[in-house]
């Protein structure tokens, strides 16, 4: 029997009224052929828009494209022993918490079960309110928390404030949550990989030039074509400098392994994998702060031993 490939996890969170709904109906209807796998707390305020579901059964609702909706109520590692026997398997899981649970709580609940691992821990704050609620006797420590447990930071909502007040707001933001980086979006609207990764980026079909533009976000794809220390590469691009808030790929390590890389905002991970097949190893960088500094991140790549 063949074994199933790790399932990667993203974890959504952010308080109430923060972007969460909006951001994974923009991944469902964007999700360009991955199947993508939605745990819900609750269906009671259903978070998927009526014109993309496609039939409902007890806590499954399908979604156009392959994707499928859960709900796991009180039981979360229920939900995911569930979701682990479900064929065809997904490519990609999202959950979402609750508005004042905690994201870091969900993902090491996640990490109890072998076949899944976290991609990232992406939290939305409104631009409007996040400064109040972050201010709040009452409500400070969650927001704090909350923000504290971030790979990435979706600060949502910026076209509802001035533009002084959006750049106050972004200040108290990078003094609360210092080296997180910070996303500005409007009804969170970002690219499909900052979220869900990058490795789509590498097929040949959709990617037909190495630069890529979404709003304020660029992406570019480098060549690596011989062995070089993964954990060294990683731990270089991961410097808040370059701005980068995602880079995947697959390189050659200079010990004879094949290993496969990722970053989403300070988190980076190198895991040895099966060779794909090419000789040459590639990895994309998306950065949040365009133009990106292809020429620092070849320098990098170059002087690594």
């Amino acid at each position: 029997m063949t074994s199933r490939p790790t399932l990667p996890v993203t974890v959504i969170g952010g308080y109430l009224g923060a972007g969460k709904t909006t951001l994974i109906n923009q991944l469902l209807r964007h999700a360009d052929g991955m199947r993508l796998a939605v745990l819900v707390n609750d269906f009671g305020e259903l978070p998927i828009d009526a014109d993309l579901i496609e039939s409902r059964d007890d806590n499954v609702i399908s979604i156009t494209g392959g994707c499928v909706c859960c709900s796991y109520g009180s039981d979360l590692m229920e939900a995911l022993i569930d979701l682990d026997q479900m064929d065809p398997a997904p490519d990609h899981l999202l959950i979402e918490t609750s508005g004042v649970g905690l994201p870091d709580a969900i993902a090491q609940s996640v990490q109890l079960i072998p076949r899944y691992t976290i991609d990232g821990i992406v939290v939305l704050a409104d631009a409007e309110t996040v400064r109040n609620r972050g201010e709040d006797r009452y409500l400070h420590d969650t927001i704090t928390r909350q923000l504290a447990a971030a790979d990435i930071v979706m600060l949502n909502k910026v076209d509802l404030l001035a533009p002084e007040a959006s750049a106050e707001t972004r200040r108290w933001l990078e003094e609360k949550i210092a080296e997180i980086p910070i996303v500005e979006t409007v009804n969170a609207d970002v690219p499909l990989a900052v979220v869900l990764g990058v490795g789509h980026l590498f097929d040949e079909k959709r990617t037909k030039t190495h630069g890529h533009h979404h709003a304020n976000h660029e992406a570019d794809v480098f060549e690596i074509d011989r062995p070089v220390n993964p954990e060294a590469l990683m731990d270089r691009l991961s410097a808040q400098a370059l701005g980068l808030i995602r880079v995947k790929g697959f390189v050659q390590s200079s010990d004879g392994r094949f290993c496969a890389v990722q970053s989403v905002g300070r988190r980076w991970t190198v895991s040895e994998t099966s060779p794909t097949g090419e000789e040459k190893g590639r990895i994309v960088c998306i950065t949040h702060m365009p133009p990106i500094d292809s020429q620092a991140i070849s320098r990098i790549i170059n002087e690594l031993d």
